[in-house]
């Protein structure tokens, strides 16, 4: 049987983050891929021009319309932009016994603010503690956490700690911004602490990386994937689209390129 997955984020028209890599990454996994938009923005490879946040209500319309009629086996969380769409999507998903992705969409690649300011109280009141597991990265986590961002494994093991303990019931915390030959990210679920690492790849074609390891990861964990071989299986997934990228010819060179989602179908 094939799984269902939801993905609940922003429009991103040039294709390489938001819904439409969520879609292709779910794809790409092995899952049937389904939508509920929160947002619509004007942004390519160099940034983001205009965002146009989808009235709560209608946010959570389209994901009752959804679980009225459809198997939901997983849940991925995008963008939500404010404080109103977290609480109708919390809402909206109550019953909703699948796991559950958070990808704690805060700021874009360019440093455009995704998420007001104001709402992060409301991401950590109303899903940080009904979630499977939140993908961050570390500024986002210093964010969620109310502190400096880290700059070491060690900081990043505390504040991975800290996050669980604010109600998910695992965290894979993106060392991405750390310096080094590697790429490491953190996953603590239950008692253990499991560092996943790969090699950096130099490239600045990076653009909707977040949205496709959370998408990923919630088709990995839809298809009954535990973990941590559905983060491990997300990560190399993601690793593998990134390394592809070059094949693309998306945007003028000036910003950062989308990752190849379907590396392994096109030939």
């Amino acid at each position: 049987m094939i799984a269902n997955i939801l993905s609940i984020a922003g429009s991103d028209p040039s294709g390489g983050a938001g819904i439409q890599a969520d879609i292709k990454a779910i794809s790409a996994n092995g899952a049937y891929a389904m939508t509920a938009l929160t947002a619509l923005t004007a942004q390519n490879t160099q940034g983001v021009s205009a965002v146009s946040l989808v009235e709560p209500e209608m946010v959570a319309r389209q994901i009752s319309a959804v679980r009225d009629d459809i198997r939901v086996d997983a849940v991925k969380i995008g963008m939500l932009g404010s404080a109103a769409i977290i609480r109708a999507v919390a809402e909206a998903l109550d019953g909703c016994d699948a796991p559950i992705v958070l990808d704690t969409v805060m700021v874009a690649k360019s440093g455009d603010r995704l998420l007001e300011e104001e709402a992060v109280q409301a991401l950590r009141d109303h899903l940080l503690p009904r979630v499977t597991v939140i993908t961050p990265n570390l500024p986002e986590a210093a964010d969620l956490l109310g502190e400096e961002e880290v700059a070491d494994e060690e900081g990043m093991a505390r504040q991975a700690d800290r996050l669980r303990a604010m109600g998910a019931q695992a965290v894979l915390l993106k060392g991405g911004h750390l310096r080094g030959d590697l790429s490491r990210d953190l996953l603590l679920s239950g008692a253990a602490e499991i560092w996943l690492d790969g090699n950096r790849i130099p490239t600045k074609n990076t653009h909707g990386t977040g949205c496709s390891l959370s998408s990923a990861l919630a088709a990995n964990l839809g298809r009954k994937m535990q973990m941590p071989q559905a983060a491990k299986r997300a990560k190399a997934y993601v690793a593998g689209a990134i390394r592809a990228a070059g094949q693309l010819s998306v945007g003028s060179g000036e910003g950062h390129g989308p990752i190849h989602h379907l590396h392994d179908t096109w030939s």
